[in-house]
C-alpha cells in the first residue's frame, strides 16, 4: 500500500497545502482586470526572485518552452552559437539551437564535471562570429552547478549575449541576474517555485532585446515582442495557465515570508545533509566536489545494485520517489531532489527509506548510519526529526 509519496525527484516538486488552496481559486476572465492584477503581481514577484529590473515574461509552457523562446527570439538560421554542455539539459539547450538552424559549437565537459571558464574563453576566442552563449546554471542530470558568475563574465567580456538555463536553480539558489549581467534567464514553476508545471519565466535585458530585433528565426507562440506588448496591457497573447499562476503567486509569498537568503541557505544545508547520508550508505557522489548542486544530489550506487529495482522498491514499499540517471548515465545513477517545499525531516525520511531498502535487498544492514551522517549538517531541530 502506497501512502502519500515523498516526491524527491528534481521536479515536479511537492506543493504546500496553502499553494494548493490558492491554485483552486475560481477561474477568472483572462482578458479582465482581475487577471491583469494577477499577472502584474506574479511578474513583480518573479523579478524579485530573479533579482532583476529587466523585463520578465510569464509564458504558459514548460521550462523547455522558455528555453526555446530564447533561441527563437535571439538567432537567425546559420548563426554560430556557443553552447556550454556538461549534461543532458545542456545538450537539450544546444539541440534547440540546432533545430532552429544555428551552427552550434559545443563546449563539452565530462559529465559530473563543470564547464571551466578558461575553456569557454578559449572557445570564444576561436569563434569570434558566435554572438550568443548558452549556459546551464544547474545541470540536474549530473547534479553539477556551474560557476555561473565566472562563465557569464567571460562571455560578457568577449562581447557575447548570455542566455542562461536557470530552470532548476532560480528560486532555490541565488542567481542575481542584474549583478551578473545575464541577458536572458529562464526558470519554470514546477521547481523551487513550489507550483505545478505550466509556467516559464524569461527575463530579457536590453542587449537581448537588441539582438531579437535582428534575429530572423521563425516564431509565433513564443514571440517576445507580442508577449511584451500584451503584458503591458495586462494580458497574454494566448490563454494562460491561470491556476498555475495562482499557485506561483502564493509560492512567491511563501518564499518571501521565509526570506530568499534563508531559502538559499536551507537548500544548501539540505543538499549537504543528503550528500553526507548517501556517502555513508556507500554511494559515490557523482558531481565534482565544490560544484555539487543545492537542488539535486547525484550518486553512483554501491556495486551490483540494480538501480531500477531499488527505485521500484523505494516507491512501492516506502512511498519514496527518487530519480534515476539520464542519457548515458541511465541505470547508473540515483538522483535525489531536495528543492522547493523540502525540510530536514524530508531528508531524514528519504535516507531512512534508502537505508532500509538496501537491507531489504540484502546489500547492507540498516543501522542508522545515513541519518547520523546527515544530522551533522542539519539544525538541531531538523536533526531531532524522527524517522518513520
Amino acid at each position: 500500500m502506497i501512502f502519500q509519496q515523498q516526491l524527491r525527484i528534481p521536479g515536479p516538486t511537492p506543493i504546500p497545502e496553502r499553494v494548493l488552496r490558492a491554485a483552486s481559486r475560481p477561474m477568472i476572465d483572462h482578458r479582465g482586470p482581475e487577471f491583469a492584477e494577477l499577472l502584474a503581481d506574479v511578474t513583480a514577484g518573479a523579478k524579485r526572485v530573479f533579482q532583476t529590473s529587466n523585463d520578465l515574461l510569464v509564458l504558459t509552457s514548460s521550462g523547455t518552452g522558455g528555453l526555446e523562446s530564447a533561441v527563437a527570439n535571439l538567432i537567425s538560421p546559420g548563426d554560430e552559437v556557443v553552447a556550454a554542455v556538461c549534461g543532458n539539459f545542456g545538450e537539450r539547450f544546444a539541440g534547440i539551437a540546432a533545430a532552429y538552424g544555428a551552427r552550434v559549437v559545443r563546449l563539452a565537459a565530462e559529465w559530473g564535471e563543470p564547464v571551466e571558464p578558461a575553456d569557454l574563453a578559449e572557445v570564444l576566442d576561436a569563434h569570434p562570429q558566435a554572438s550568443l552563449v548558452l549556459l546551464t546554471h544547474n545541470e540536474t542530470s549530473t547534479g553539477v552547478t556551474n560557476r555561473l558568475a565566472d562563465l557569464a563574465r567571460v562571455a560578457r567580456n568577449a562581447g557575447r549575449v548570455v542566455a542562461v538555463d536557470g530552470v532548476s536553480s532560480v528560486s532555490s539558489m541565488a542567481i542575481e541576474v542584474d549583478r551578473l549581467g545575464i541577458d536572458v534567464a529562464v526558470s519554470a514553476s514546477q521547481k523551487g517555485w513550489m507550483a505545478p508545471p505550466g509556467i516559464a519565466f524569461v527575463t530579457i535585458g536590453e542587449r537581448a532585446w537588441e539582438m531579437s530585433e535582428r534575429a530572423r528565426a521563425p516564431r509565433y507562440y513564443f514571440d517576445w515582442r507580442l508577449a511584451m506588448k500584451q503584458a503591458e496591457g495586462g494580458s497574454t497573447p494566448w490563454t494562460p495557465a491561470i491556476g498555475v499562476m495562482y499557485a506561483v503567486q502564493e509560492g512567491i509569498r511563501v518564499m518571501e515570508e521565509e526570506g530568499l537568503e534563508n531559502v538559499f541557505r536551507r537548500h544548501r544545508r539540505l543538499a549537504d545533509a543528503t550528500a553526507a547520508g548517501l556517502s555513508a550508505l556507500g554511494f559515490h557522489l557523482f558531481a565534482a566536489e565544490g560544484h555539487r548542486s543545492a537542488t539535486v544530489t547525484s550518486a553512483v550506487p554501491v556495486p551490483d545494485l540494480d538501480v531500477g529495482a531499488y527505485r521500484r522498491l523505494l516507491r512501492t514499499r516506502y512511498g519514496v520517489v527518487i530519480g534515476g540517471g539520464q542519457g548515458k548515465m541511465a541505470g547508473k545513477l540515483v538522483r535525489v531532489g531536495h528543492l522547493g517545499a523540502v525540510a530536514g525531516g524530508d531528508v531524514v525520511q528519504v535516507l531512512w527509506a534508502m537505508e532500509r531498502a538496501l537491507e531489504d535487498l540484502d546489500v547492507a544492514p540498516a543501522d542508522g548510519r545515513a541519518m547520523a551522517a546527515a544530522a551533522q549538517h542539519l539544525t538541531e531541530e531538523e536533526a531531532a526529526t524522527a524517522a518513520p
